[in-house]
């Protein structure tokens, strides 16, 4: 494993046309220098990530981490998986309890002062779920005066509230799962947040919610590293590039939401940069 990870390494540093003293910069090193990789993914997020009742953890961004850590030199038993909610990503990166997070982690202004982000791996776009038989909500302006899930540590709610500024009001939870458990209950009137996310959920749910299918805004998914981790980024990049290019991107959409009626894109997105 170790010949791979430093081949990643070498390739991270080629295709940053960078001339890099070693592999692993930034205070707390590289994840191109550890012998095992710990990679947090949601745990509650039907088709993205999902613990099944044996323990194990499923969805696309699973497969998405899995493939990038194969492409960076682990497999198997040197791969763990962790559930990371939203509100604890920034945290377990900064004291070293995850290595990696690909838990529909979208890249901000405020968490590129905290986080090293690769990618983005997909670009998604916020959207809007409702009970199926309510069809006064019909875009984001509908909202006004209903009652809007708030998960703590996701940024979705403020693209509704503070940046459209519309007047819903506010209903804090602590996941995705629990938003729609309560719209499906009465509980709710709309839960707003990425479309892959809600595709997830409409796809479990049945017939009992819908998409609104108009789109806010895009959700640039990226690959959270321990801050400083240039070369680690750069590997990463590498490999997503690597996952459009032979094919496994469009596999891997098509697994998890073909039959959902969502519109995917196939094609490599455009990255932020590592630094």
């Amino acid at each position: 494993m170790r010949s791979s990870r430093t081949a990643a390494c070498l390739t991270a540093a080629a295709v940053a046309a960078t001339t890099l003293a070693g592999c692993g910069t930034g205070d707390g090193g590289s994840i191109l220098d550890k012998e095992t990789l710990t990679i947090g993914v949601k745990a509650d997020q039907p088709g993205l990530g999902l613990r099944r009742p044996d323990g194990a953890f499923e969805g696309f961004d699973v497969d998405v981490a899995r493939y990038v850590a194969g492409k960076l030199g682990f497999a198997g038993a040197d791969v763990r998986f962790t559930e990371t909610p939203s509100s604890v990503r920034e945290k377990v990166l900064q004291e070293g309890r995850v290595d990696m997070i690909v838990a529909t982690y979208s890249i901000t202004a405020s968490r590129k002062t905290k986080v090293t982000f690769a990618g983005p791996y997909y670009v998604a776009h916020q959207d809007t779920l409702v009970r199926a038989g309510d069809a006064a909500i019909r875009n984001v302006r509908d909202l006004r005066g209903r009652r809007l899930c708030k998960v703590t540590g996701s940024n979705s709610w403020r693209r509704v509230t503070e940046e459209r500024r519309i007047e819903a009001q506010l209903v804090e939870t602590s996941s995705y799962s629990d938003c729609v458990n309560r719209l499906a209950g009465g509980g709710l009137d709309a839960v707003s947040t990425d479309d892959l996310i809600l595709a997830g959920f409409a796809a479990q749910r049945g017939e009992a919610v819908r998409i609104v299918n108009a789109p806010i805004s895009d959700e640039k998914y990226g690959v959270g590293l321990p801050k400083g981790d240039i070369d680690g980024c750069e590997a990463v990049n590498t490999a997503l590039t690597q996952m459009y290019q032979d094919g496994t991107a469009g596999r891997l959409l098509g697994k998890w939401f073909g039959r959902t009626g969502l519109r995917t894109t196939n094609s490599v997105p455009q990255f932020e940069g590592c630094g």
